[in-house]
């Protein structure tokens, strides 16, 4: 047998092993996957996926502690990119000329905002009305009634909130907000064990989704500029525009 036979034999032989290789693991990859979507279909508290959670940021929650992270990464969502730079545009457009007629208050009715102004909103221009009824369909279940106005929060670059629960007679159990104009850093921390907490980065464009026991469990703050700092970096916070919906409360039995 040629030389040249012998070198055109191994070249085919390490190429048949490359490929067996890769198929292999392949294999292997695939009987991963396929364990462990069994794993999660089995388990009691399994549920099927829902494009809410596959649009979940996965670097946008830093816990304190393993058991806040896991809480906190089902039940405090945050989608980047929710809306595009136009839509921000035409939602601003529609907001900031009635906004600026208000000035900016630095005692809240419960104390829990500084530097802000605020109001409430039912009708929308028809461009503005499709954006948010895409918010409350991904936000809501189908059987869930939003409520009809939308709360408009207009915090001043030297503005903040306060850590508090929003009253469960004002609305039900999820909250979801578009951020606009500013980065900013929500922080999240246990009512009963202060030592329990997370800071949530939501970036311009973004959109939360606070539910179920974020929405109970956890006090809910958005710090001020000389405290926004996410996992050791700055974040600059000037101005920043939340629209934020809700849900109907749920009727309380007298």
């Amino acid at each position: 047998m040629s030389l040249a036979v012998i070198t055109r034999s191994k070249r085919l032989t390490k190429t048949l092993f490359a490929h067996l290789n890769l198929c292999s693991l392949s294999i292997r990859w695939i009987k991963h996957e396929f364990c462990t979507l069994s794993n999660r279909l089995h388990s009691p508290n399994a549920s099927m996926s829902s494009p809410q959670h596959e649009r979940v940021c996965p670097d946008y929650l830093e816990a304190s502690d393993s058991n806040t992270e896991e809480i906190l990464s089902k039940d405090m969502l945050v989608h980047k990119d929710f809306i595009s730079e136009e839509e921000e545009h035409h939602l601003l457009e529609e907001m900031i000329p009635y906004l600026s007629r208000l000035r900016y208050e630095y005692a809240h009715w419960d104390n829990a905002i500084h530097g802000y102004r605020e109001t409430e909103r039912k009708h929308w221009t028809a461009r503005n009305k499709v954006i948010l009824e895409r918010v409350k369909q991904f936000a809501f279940p189908p059987t869930v009634s939003a409520l009809a106005y939308v709360h408009i929060l207009d915090l001043a670059e030297d503005g903040y909130i306060k850590p508090h629960i929003d009253a469960v007679r004002f609305c039900g159990d999820t909250i979801a907000g578009l951020s606009l104009l500013s980065p900013c850093v929500m922080r999240l921390v246990n009512d009963k064990d202060k030592m329990k907490f997370a800071n949530i980065l939501l970036q311009p464009r973004s959109l939360y989704i606070m539910k179920d026991r974020a929405r109970y469990e956890y006090t809910h703050e958005v710090l001020p500029g000389h405290s926004s700092v996410f996992k050791g970096q700055n974040v600059p916070k000037t101005r920043r525009i939340s629209v934020i919906c809700r849900n109907e409360p749920e009727e309380i039995d007298p």
